[in-house]
């Protein structure tokens, strides 16, 4: 998924350095505020995040619809639910 436009207009969340459970809880934060629909990419390098994200999308209810390794972490993309 790299190049395109949908990802070109997506804003990105670095949450690059926090450990759980930081980087749900600033990405439930950050969600909270943002409209239905929209999208957004969540960075970390937290390991546990290949875990802690795909269960917060499934438990709220959003989009989990990329994660991909990055670096030294991965990013996910949320699309938050409508």
């Amino acid at each position: 998924m790299t190049g395109t436009a949908a990802e070109d207009d997506t804003e990105t969340y670095d949450l690059r350095g926090l450990k759980c459970p930081l980087p749900v809880m600033k990405t439930r934060k950050r969600l909270s505020a943002m409209a239905p629909g929209t999208a957004l990419w969540v960075e970390t390098t937290d390991p546990l995040a290949v875990i802690d994200i795909p269960h917060f999308c499934h438990e709220d209810g959003h989009a989990l619809e990329a994660s991909e390794r990055i670096g030294a972490g991965h990013r996910f993309l949320i699309r938050k639910k409508t």
